[in-house]
């Protein structure tokens, strides 16, 4: 396969790489003041114009805050596109990435869908550029295709299904089942981690997230031996060295479920350190550690914040609401190709959820 590879990253003299570097615009830091000015106005307009917030556990906590406030929803891609399809809301606010936005307007047509900076992108969806990933499925005709959340309308066109990390396992281990071939895009950690795990014949486009790729299997062992009763969180976007040492391997839902359940008192967390917010909210008796994405000598420890989730800010939301900014727009025909892999998706995981609340209630028990 064509290997296609996007360096975000910059090196400094002493090689230390931080994600800091990529291009994105951060939104200046907010005085308690001016943080609760444009909170109280932001919450106004949502009501003002019958619009939700939909909020990544990535972006910043007051984002967070906000969506839940005004009954919103705070959650993993999964969800977010679920809560928007089916919220009574006629304008949806994402507060995430592009490709988070484009889901959201892929299932409701009908929605006005804004966003607080549409330059919020992500490196996987840039790493997958629509054509070249045309010409690879061209040359593969004999695979199911198979693509996670984060990539284009364009590239969920040509797709099969579409996949989160909080149900891909499940999706391509029916698939294994049925004797179908995949080919898979555009992670390359999470496909090897789902490869291992359902024993699928997977071919895989090589790309990878700026901010799980930077964790390190040897800092993770050295920060361990500091907390050695620490539960190990990793998401499966991570390399294969990190992986293999953690306690619980999953989706945002399932490292913030597993730090709500467990018993451990430490939690060594290898995501976007966003996601801590809500960790905190939910167990505040808990300790959480970031993992490290960098050795000794290296301009920050752990940098393990994506630079495009960042650029979500109050203001952003409020120029959404007050000057129709930030709309996302899909050629109708890329829009409708795209639905089926992401329809054929939420109807699995629904099924899925049914059945196994069948199987914990007797219902349908064998």
């Amino acid at each position: 396969m064509t290997q296609v590879l996007f360096d975000y990253t910059r090196q400094d003299a002493e090689g230390a790489s931080c994600t800091a570097h990529a291009w994105a615009k951060v939104p200046a830091p907010l005085t308690p003041s001016q943080r609760a000015t444009l909170k109280a106005r932001a919450a106004a307009l949502l009501k003002a114009r019958n619009a939700v917030l939909v909020a990544h556990y990535y972006v910043d906590g007051d984002l967070q805050d906000l969506a839940l406030e005004t009954g919103g929803i705070v959650s993993d891609s999964l969800e977010m596109a679920r809560f928007g399809r089916d919220h009574e809301a006629q304008t949806l606010i994402v507060a995430g990435v592009r490709f988070m936005g484009e889901s959201a307007k892929i299932l409701s047509p009908e929605k006005r869908v804004l966003m607080p900076d549409l330059d919020a992108t992500c490196s996987l969806d840039l790493g997958c550029p629509a054509d070249e990933f045309a010409a690879f499925c061209d040359a593969h005709p004999d695979r199911k295709v198979v693509v996670y959340a984060n990539t284009s309308a364009a590239v969920k066109a040509r797709a099969d299904w579409m996949v989160t990390s909080s149900c891909a396992l499940e999706i391509v281990a029916e698939l294994k089942a049925k004797g179908e071939k995949i080919l898979w895009a555009p992670d390359r950690h999470l496909g090897r981690y789902i490869q291992e795990q359902t024993g699928a014949d997977m071919l895989m486009w090589n790309g990878a997230c700026i901010v799980h790729d930077e964790f390190k299997g040897l800092e993770l062992d050295l920060l361990s031996e500091q907390h050695p009763d620490a539960m190990i969180l990793v998401h499966p976007e991570s390399p294969k060295s990190v992986v293999d040492k953690a306690h619980v391997v999953g989706s945002t839902s399932a490292l913030i479920k597993a730090v709500v359940e467990g018993t451990a008192q430490e939690y060594i967390v290898a995501t976007d350190n966003g996601i801590l917010h809500r960790m905190r909210q939910l167990a505040p008796g808990k300790t959480l550690i970031e993992a490290p994405t960098a050795g000794n000598g290296a301009t920050c420890k752990s940098c393990a914040h994506c630079p495009w989730m960042a650029m979500n800010g109050l203001q952003g939301v409020i120029d959404c609401l007050e000057l129709g900014q930030g709309e996302i727009q899909i050629d109708e025909a890329v829009r409708v190709k795209a639905l089926g892999c992401i329809t054929r998706m939420l109807d699995f995981t629904a099924a899925l959820k049914a059945r196994t609340a069948g199987m914990k209630t007797g219902i349908g028990a064998a």
